[in-house]
């Protein structure tokens, strides 16, 4: 049995893509608001909040899904780079300690106190990151795009994004010398068919993920930093993200 912590994108409108596990797992996720959490036990799923700007948080969190959930062995980092465009949509001033506690510190802390935490368990986990990306002007201006009801993201999410993405691919390289550990990295571009549906996106990563847990031999560190497509199929040799 495994159970699984997911962080990233806050309830309620993390909710479809946590449904896609409580079939087959105990999940844990963020809410947005104290008051939230137990409207989302009905639907089986346990919640907490979470400090985005603070490591104590973090750590908070991973022990509250540590005590709620029976064997907590699987997590999960969304990074939904159009979700953050609705919050970010403008690079003002004014907003930029918010946008960077909110999208980069935040994801820094949690995988800096997760680490730690793993270190101390060394029990086999599975840690994924799933990026949702979305372009900004200068992807549009080279792709040659020209759909104008394609809204490109600001700056500051652009460059969360990319820095999430760094700090997955990074992290993948710890399976190296760690054997407890396997990673996945998902990907899902605004021209996936799973971009608009969380719902599908999560059963495939569910999916994956089993997938993962099922290889007889332990990942290399250059399967587990290789990008996935989100839908494709995972395999051993992983299929490439072009």
């Amino acid at each position: 049995m495994a159970d699984i912590l997911i962080v990233g994108k806050d309830l309620p409108d993390n909710l479809d893509f946590a449904e896609a596990f409580v079939a087959t797992r105990k999940v844990f996720c963020v809410a947005r608001d104290e008051s939230e959490i137990q409207n989302f036990e009905a639907e089986g799923i346990l919640a907490s909040t979470w400090n985005r700007d603070s490591a104590i948080s973090s750590r908070s969190l991973i022990i509250k899904a540590e005590t709620k959930l029976e064997e907590l062995n699987e997590f999960v980092l969304f990074f939904d780079s159009y979700w953050f465009g609705t919050k970010f949509e403008l690079d003002r001033t004014e907003n930029v300690s918010v946008a960077v506690e909110t999208m980069i510190k935040s994801y820094q802390y949690f995988i800096n106190e997760l680490m730690l935490r793993l270190e101390q368990r060394k029990e086999p986990v599975t840690v994924a990151f799933v990026v949702k990306t979305y372009p900004s002007k200068a992807d549009l201006l080279h792709s040659g795009n020209k759909n104008i009801n394609l809204h490109p993201t600001s700056n500051i999410v652009n460059a969360a994004q990319q820095a999430f993405i760094s700090l997955a691919e990074n992290f993948a390289t710890l399976v190296g010398d760690r054997q407890y550990l396997q990673v996945l990295l998902a990907k899902c571009d605004n021209t996936n068919e799973l971009f608009d549906s969380d719902k599908q996106l999560g059963a495939w990563v569910k999916e994956s993920i089993t997938s993962i847990e099922g290889f007889k031999n332990h990942q290399g560190v250059k399967q587990a930093c290789t990008w996935v497509k989100a839908g494709g199929k995972v395999s051993n040799g992983f299929s490439l993200f072009k």
